[in-house]
């Protein structure tokens, strides 16, 4: 066995891999998973709180504001 046997033999696995990894993300069972994960940029069930640096800020607005 050389080189380029190993190298056809790899080519072989890395090709059923391909396949079962397409074969396992389109299968039926993944459907309703991929579907709710679909819906959740659209989902509105939490208020939005903005958090990070420009919170701190978006307070003193708010009090030069008010004074």
């Amino acid at each position: 066995m050389d080189i380029n046997d190993l190298r056809s033999l790899f080519t072989v696995l890395a090709f059923i891999a391909f396949v079962g990894i397409v074969w396992w993300a389109y299968s039926d069972r993944r459907k309703q998973t991929y579907d709710e994960a679909a819906m959740l940029p659209l989902d509105d069930d939490s208020p939005f709180i903005p958090l990070g640096p420009s919170e701190p800020q978006a307070t003193k607005n708010q009090e030069r504001k008010s004074s």
